[in-house]
């Protein structure tokens, strides 16, 4: 399967632990270069990132060599550590262990899942 050919569109969505409004407009962007980081660093393409202060949604061309839920993982896991370390909120900052969500979107529906 040398010529094996992949696209493969998903969108998360995940929350802050107890969906409390703690991602702040200061470092926002700062966190969503980070994760973007993450995604690239993990052989996957980040198309479009955004959220609320309580929740994330990210859109990912994936690489199908990494489970979805090994990279949900490794983006809760290093930025909620990044969050921590840097002192960005008060008391601990964790990513929602187990909540979150998964969409596969069609490439002729990206677009709509950006502008969401």
């Amino acid at each position: 399967m040398a010529n094996t050919y992949t696209q493969l569109y998903i969108h998360y969505v995940f929350a802050v632990q107890n969906r409390v409004s703690l991602i702040q407009e200061n470092w926002q962007s700062d966190l969503y270069k980070y994760i973007n980081g993450i995604v690239t660093q993990q052989e996957h393409k980040l198309f479009a990132i955004n959220g609320m202060a309580e929740h994330i949604h990210i859109l990912i061309s994936m690489n199908p060599r990494q489970a979805p839920s090994d990279l949900m993982y490794q983006i809760k896991r290093s930025s909620s550590l990044w969050i921590n370390q840097g002192k960005l909120c008060p008391g601990k900052f964790f990513l929602a262990g187990r909540l979150w969500c998964l969409f596969v979107w069609e490439i002729t529906n990206t677009h709509d899942c950006r502008i969401y």
